[in-house]
């Protein structure tokens, strides 16, 4: 079930399904050690002897504030006749999740309201061990299991505290769970449990008749009891209406700091593009870390989770934060990067937030012998990705502590790590993570990241480097000309593998990745070989429903729904058509074109602006994980190219203060105009 609101503050992160459960929380980091894994935490409600859990009864309307991460989630159940307005928000500074939930008596007489909040934890991962208990300190419920501390509590309109709690055990025998001590509005008040637990608390309401009233919970995370209590004190002193009401303000102030011409756009494509940079940041880890995605029912598909930093996709996320104007977050990723590097120059496949080597099921050895097992593309972008960081900031200081340990190392290894037969990178994983070869979307990637490292060398002043980066980057384009261009095809193959004998073989699938031929500077959008390949592609790819989109590549089996599609539509595969589209740079229909992608991509975004990865071709709705870090970020980019086409085509004066304001568009166009110049040599 897809996560509709996520909520953070880059060490603290809870996740809501679309039914208003609370199902993820993450700490100390984002994606790692999640304390849920996809559980369900319940809101209730009592009155007049009735009770209910919000749920599929309830009619809902999950979104957020606009340009904010605190949601505005609305709720009501006529029957009750209750209507909730619920605020959520993970404070910006502290580790404090946040709930403010006003209850609206629809009813013409005075009633009493009790809310319930259900915790059910299973802390760093599993059920074993846990503690819940009553601290009479702060009048709230602790769990903790090792250095992993959470406090949940409440106040009331009065200002009175939680009114009812409960602790005990869940999955025992009989025991379903605490939570269905609450269903008769009154909970049993039991001190502590151990083991596998849960708890419920509740804060009571007197709402007048056609009237409302505002209670809040709140959930501190910490490292131990202390940490926890000292939290609570501060949310009872400055209270939680305030915590929300600044954290409100500060991603307002965020999301607004740079002001990319938006105006520029449809009004409904701004606030998504908007909405798109507040959800990128929630997948954040203050550590540097991007997390693909934090949706733990992609367990029940693979008994693992995206819950992890892929380098690439780590990569493409900072480039789109660049060109937004957030280049801190970018900083920290490519520090963090910077560490993970291996002996040899490279990547390996993904990591733990923390940094620490992730699972994979890349093989270390192929055919008897060792290998790799790497996706080079990896590599290659997080260098394509930091030029154009260093072009857009010019931040020195920070690229030269980068120089050697990233730059040239890895450069060195792309340089080294080629085919003999072909002068192309040698066979490794693909970006779909399900083959092996020699992939046009990986020969790209190194072209882009070899001609960043001559780009790099040039900047600083070692010449005999930059040339020789230069002429590999200019031998693999020479060699991708030769090799991936078919001729009796018309358009570029996907990718070339060894057979068993160790010869080279073809593989002629339509695969949208091959986007990659010119989206890192190998060839312009423009070049007759690439505008065939892209053809072929809209061609055989586009599902032929009345949902359209892109599909990954032909008969892409992942999640397939039906045999009548090539595959689910992706939401960065159909944005990689609108790319080619802009940069193509043809006609005003082919802009028209492509705004109607970025179109049908908010069209398709659950009602909070999530992005999920892949789309049902036949009910449109979203299919495996969401929010997807990278369909967000791809989004971004796609939409700045379409910035830049709007901006050539109001043809300003080159000294007007509105075009010089477009620092984005002009520092890119400089970069393309550099690296388009080295391709040509």
């Amino acid at each position: 079930m897809p996560r509709d609101i996520p909520v953070g503050n880059g060490k603290l992160l809870l996740c809501f399904d679309r039914e208003y459960r609370l199902r993820e929380i993450c700490f100390p980091h984002v994606g790692q050690e999640n304390h849920m894994h996809g559980k369900v935490c319940r809101l209730g409600v009592w009155t007049e002897e009735q009770f209910s859990w919000v749920g599929p009864d309830w009619r809902k309307e999950l979104r957020y504030a606009p340009d904010t991460m605190v949601t505005e989630v609305r709720l009501h159940k006529p029957d009750l006749e209750i209507s909730l307005l619920c605020r959520d928000a993970v404070d910006f500074h502290e580790d404090v999740y946040l709930k403010e939930i006003t209850v609206e008596n629809l009813a013409p007489r005075l009633r009493e309201v009790r809310l319930f909040f259900h915790l059910d934890l299973g802390i760093a991962g599993n059920d074993l061990g846990d503690t819940a208990g009553f601290d009479p300190k702060t009048g709230a419920v602790i769990h903790y299991k090792g250095p992993r501390y959470f406090l949940i509590s409440g106040l009331g309109p009065d200002g009175a505290g939680l009114s009812q709690y409960a602790v005990g055990q869940k999955g025992v025998a009989d025991k379903e769970g605490t939570f269905r001590d609450a269903e008769d509005g009154r909970l049993s008040g039991n001190l502590i449990a151990q083991g596998s637990v849960d708890s419920v608390v509740s804060v009571m309401l007197t709402v007048e008749a056609k009237s409302r009233a505002t209670a809040f919970f709140w959930i501190a995370a910490g490292f131990n009891w202390y940490d926890v209590q000292r939290l609570d004190s501060l949310v009872k002193y400055k209270h939680p209406q305030k915590l929300i009401k600044r954290t409100e303000d500060y991603w307002r102030l965020w999301i607004r700091k740079e002001s990319p011409p938006l105006e520029l756009l449809p009004e409904n494509l701004a606030e998504f593009y908007r909405r798109s940079l507040l959800i990128i940041r929630t997948q954040i880890d203050a550590q540097g870390g991007i997390l693909a995605a934090n949706d733990s029912d992609i367990i029940y598909f693979n008994r693992d989770t995206y819950s992890y930093v892929w380098p690439r996709d780590g990569a493409l996320v900072a480039y789109a934060l660049d060109l937004a104007g957030h280049p801190t977050a970018s900083r920290n990723f490519f520090r963090f990067i910077s560490q993970l590097l291996q002996p040899e120059g490279c990547l390996l496949h993904k990591f733990n937030p923390d940094g620490t080597l992730a699972s994979s099921w890349h093989p270390w050895s192929y055919d008897g012998k060792p290998q790799l097992p790497i996706q080079e593309d990896s590599t290659a972008l997080a260098l394509w990705t930091l030029w154009h960081h260093f072009v857009l900031y010019r931040d020195l200081d920070f690229i030269k502590s980068l120089y050697r340990p990233l730059v040239k190392k890895a450069a060195d290894f792309m340089c080294q790590y080629r085919d003999k037969k072909t002068g192309l990178p040698a066979p490794c994983f693909d970006l779909w993570e399900e083959r092996r070869g020699i992939f046009s979307f990986t020969v790209g990637a190194v072209f882009g990241g070899l001609t960043a490292a001559s780009l790099f060398c040039t900047v600083f002043g070692e010449d005999e480097n930059a040339a020789q980066y230069q002429q590999v980057a200019a031998e693999i384009r020479d060699a991708a000309s030769k090799y991936l261009w078919q001729e009796d095809l018309g358009r570029f193959c996907r990718m070339l593998y060894p057979d068993s004998q160790g010869e080279l073989q073809v593989d002629t699938t339509c695969d949208s990745s091959l986007w990659g031929l010119f989206a890192f500077g190998m060839y312009g959008a423009g070049d007759p070989r690439v505008s065939a390949t892209m053809e072929a592609l809209r061609e055989r790819l586009w599902v032929k429903t009345a949902v359209g989109g892109m599909a990954r590549y032909e008969d892409d089996p992942y999640q397939r729904v039906s045999p009548e599609v090539p595959g689910n539509p992706w939401l960065i595969c159909t944005l990689w058509l609108a790319d080619y589209l802009l940069e193509k740079r043809e006609s005003d229909a082919e802009l028209t074109q492509a705004q109607e992608i970025l179109t049908w991509v908010t069209n398709h975004a659950l009602p909070s602006g999530v992005l999920g990865e892949q789309i049902d071709p036949i009910s449109g709705e979203p299919i495996s994980v969401s929010p997807l870090t990278w369909s967000h970020a791809t989004y971004i980019t796609t939409t700045h190219r379409l910035l830049r086409r709007l901006a050539e085509g109001r043809l300003l004066p080159a000294d007007s203060p509105e075009r010089q304001e477009d620092w984005v568009g002009r520092l890119y166009s400089k970069t393309c105009d550099v690296i388009h110049g080295l391709c040509k040599l």
